[in-house]
C-alpha cells in the first residue's frame, strides 16, 4: 500500500549510494527529545561525503548513518541514502531545502531528482535542494520481507489487483495480507518498530546539522507533510520555513491521539474517500463538458458521461477486458488523478478503450533520474511498515467489509480503493516503539505555509484547514484547481508565493486563492501560455 500513489515492479535490490560516510562529534540540537519528551542522549551528527551520483549526474549523493534507535545511539545503526542539487545561483546561495516527496515510502533520491524542475525557479537558485529515502524505504535500510523480486511477485499474485470484490477474494486478500505480516515479522522485527513518523524526523533534525544549517527550511508533501508537523513539534525552535503542500490532518491520523481501537481505517479519516469521489466527479463533469477530442471518454454531456461510466463499471464487473476487472480500474483512475497532465487524458483514454473492449495502453515511466538506482525495490511492506506502525487501524479483517460498504455509500467507487488501502493493518506486527501524536501546537520559530488543493483525489482540502487550525502558527494557501499536490500540478501564482516565503519569509495575506496554471482538459498555448487558468500573481483571488 502506498498512500501517495503505488510504484511497482521495482528490483528487490537496493542500490549502495556511491559515498563513504564517517560520523563527526557535533551533537543534535539542545536535548533533542524522543516522542514521550524525555531528552535523548546527544547523538553524532553523520558526515556526508557528497560524489557525483554517477559519471556526468548533476546531482550529487551520500549517504548517511543514523541509530536505528535514538534513545540507545550506541546501538544498531542503519543508512540513508541522501541526494543533493547544488543552488544554480552562483553566489546566492542560502542555505538547504529539504524534500520528502510523500507516501510513506516515497524514495526521495528518486522522486527529489525526477521532479526538481517542479520547484520554483528562484528556490532553486537560491537553495541547494536534498532528499533522502526515509529509514525502511528504497534505497535506505529498508524493510523487504522477501527473499527475492519472483517471491514478491508471486505474493503480489496471490492477491487481486485494486481491492477485493466478493467474499472470496475478500478471504484471499485478507490471507495474503496475513502472509505478509508473517513474512515480515520472521525478516526484522526489529527494524518494524523503528521506522515511524517520528524516528524519520530525527532522521531529518540530523541531516539539518549535517550541511551546517542552523534551522530546517523544508518543503513536504502528502505524507511529507506529516512529517513536517512531527518535526515542528519535536525541534519547534528549528524551524525556519516549511511549505506543506496536500495536507493530512494530524488528528485524523493518529485517531485522536488515542489508544482505543480505531472504528475506521486511517484513510477513512482523512476523507480520501471522499476526496476521491469529489474528484472523480469533477473528472466526469469536465469531461462531459468538453469534446471526444480533449476527452476521449466524452458522452457529450456531464449527465451522459456519468451514465457511461456506470454502464462500464457494471459491464466491467461481470466481464472484465483481460486483467482488466471492476477493482483494477477504479485503483487506477484514483492513482491517475493525481496529476492532471497528462494523468487526467490518459486515464479517460484508458476509459475509452475499455468502453470499446480494449485493454488501454501502458503509460509511459518517467525518465529514470542519473542516480545510482533510479528504480529500488519498493515494495508494499515498505509503506505498510510507516503507516501501520504510525496510524491506528482495525485489527479485525473481517471489519472491512462493513466499512467499505459504509463508505461506498457515501463516496460510491472510490470508498472500495480507499477501504481496503489500510487492511494491510490488520496483521501486520510492528507498533512504532517511539511515535509523536500530538500535541500539534507547539510555537515554532517562524512561521508555517499550508497549500491545499480544491479538487485534490488523496487529501482533502479539509485537511488543509486541519493541519492550518492544529499548528500554533500557520498561513492557508488555496490552490483552486485538481490533483494531489500543487508541486506536480502547477501554477505560477503558488509559487511565487512558495518562493518569497522560502527565500525572505514573507506569507501570502490572509484568504489568498491562487488559480491552477492549466485546468483539466485543456492545452497549452504556444509559447509556453494557457488556455484557461492563468495562474500568475495577477490572478490571486483575495479573501475567499
Amino acid at each position: 500500500m502506498h498512500i501517495s500513489g503505488p510504484i511497482a515492479g521495482r528490483r528487490s535490490c537496493a542500490a549502495v549510494v556511491a559515498a563513504v560516510v564517517a560520523c563527526s562529534t557535533v551533537s543534535v540540537g539542545p536535548n533533542p527529545a524522543v516522542a514521550d519528551g524525555t531528552p535523548t542522549p546527544s547523538v553524532p551528527a553523520p558526515k556526508l561525503d557528497w560524489r557525483p551520483c554517477v559519471q556526468g549526474s548533476p546531482f550529487d549523493c551520500a549517504t548517511a548513518k543514523v541509530p536505528l534507535d535514538y534513545r540507545t545511539p550506541r546501538g544498531r545503526t542503519i543508512e540513508l541514502a541522501v541526494v543533493k542539487r547544488k543552488a544554480t545561483g552562483p553566489g546566492r546561495r542560502m542555505g538547504t531545502l529539504f524534500f520528502n516527496p510523500g507516501g510513506p515510502g516515497g524514495p526521495g533520491t528518486v522522486q527529489m531528482p525526477q521532479n526538481y524542475e517542479s520547484f520554483p525557479r528562484e528556490v532553486r537558485e537560491r537553495f541547494d535542494i536534498v532528499s533522502w529515502d526515509p529509514r525502511g524505504i528504497g534505497n535506505s535500510t529498508a524493510v523487504n520481507c522477501f527473499a527475492s523480486a519472483e517471491e514478491a511477485a508471486a505474493w503480489n499474485a496471490s492477491k487481486p489487483a485494486g481491492f477485493p470484490v466478493g467474499e472470496q477474494e475478500r478471504t484471499a486478500y485478507a490471507a495474503a495480507y496475513k502472509d505478509l505480516g508473517r513474512r515480515c515479522q520472521q525478516r526484522d522485527p526489529e527494524l518494524l518498530r523503528y521506522v515511524s513518523t517520528a524516528d524519520n524526523a530525527r532522521d531529518l533534525d540530523q541531516l539539518r546539522h549535517a550541511v551546517g544549517d542552523p534551522q530546517l527550511t523544508y518543503y513536504g508533501i502528502s505524507y511529507g507533510t506529516f512529517l513536517g508537523a512531527t518535526y515542528a513539534n519535536l525541534f519547534p525552535g528549528n524551524v525556519r520555513a516549511m511549505v506543506l503542500d496536500s495536507d493530512w490532518d494530524p488528528q485524523a491520523w493518529t485517531n485522536h491521539g488515542s489508544n482505543e481501537a480505531p472504528r475506521s481505517t486511517a484513510m477513512l479519516r482523512l476523507g480520501s474517500d471522499r476526496a476521491a469521489a469529489e474528484t472523480l466527479d469533477q473528472f466526469l463533469t469536465l469531461c462531459g463538458s468538453t469534446t471526444a477530442d480533449r476527452c476521449a471518454f466524452s458522452a457529450g454531456s456531464p449527465k451522459a458521461t456519468r451514465d457511461k461510466y456506470h454502464q462500464l463499471m457494471k459491464r466491467l464487473r461481470e466481464h472484465p477486458v483481460g486483467e482488466w476487472t471492476y477493482a483494477r480500474t477504479v485503483s487506477d483512475l484514483v492513482s491517475g488523478f493525481y496529476i492532471v497532465h497528462p494523468g487526467w487524458t490518459d486515464r479517460a483514454g484508458g476509459l475509452q478503450s475499455l468502453w470499446q473492449g480494449r485493454a488501454p495502453e501502458p503509460s509511459p515511466l518517467p525518465p529514470a533520474p542519473a542516480v545510482p538506482d533510479p528504480s529500488p525495490y519498493l515494495g508494499e511492506e515498505q509503506a505498510s511498515a510507516v503507516f501501520c506502525g504510525d496510524s491506528p487501524n482495525p485489527r479485525d479483517p473481517a471489519a472491512y467489509h462493513a466499512l467499505e460498504e459504509a463508505s461506498a455509500a457515501r463516496a460510491g467507487d472510490t470508498g472500495r480503493h480507499w477501504t481496503w488501502a489500510a487492511v494491510v493493518c490488520a496483521d501486520w506486527p510492528g507498533v512504532a516503539a517511539n511515535p509523536y501524536r500530538g500535541p500539534w501546537n507547539k510555537p515554532t520559530a517562524h512561521p508555517i505555509l499550508v497549500v491545499g488543493t480544491t479538487y485534490d483525489p488523496s487529501t482533502p482540502y479539509s485537511g488543509a484547514k486541519a493541519m492550518t487550525r492544529e499548528l500554533a502558527d500557520a498561513r492557508l494557501l488555496t490552490n483552486s484547481g485538481h490533483g494531489h499536490t500543487a508541486l506536480l500540478n502547477p501554477s505560477r501564482c503558488i509559487k511565487a508565493h512558495e518562493s518569497r516565503y522560502l527565500i525572505d519569509g514573507t506569507l501570502p495575506p490572509a484568504g489568498t486563492t491562487c488559480r491552477q496554471d492549466m485546468p483539466p482538459f485543456t492545452a497549452p498555448k504556444p509559447r509556453g501560455g494557457v488556455t484557461t487558468g492563468g495562474g500568475g500573481m495577477a490572478d490571486i483571488i483575495q479573501g475567499r
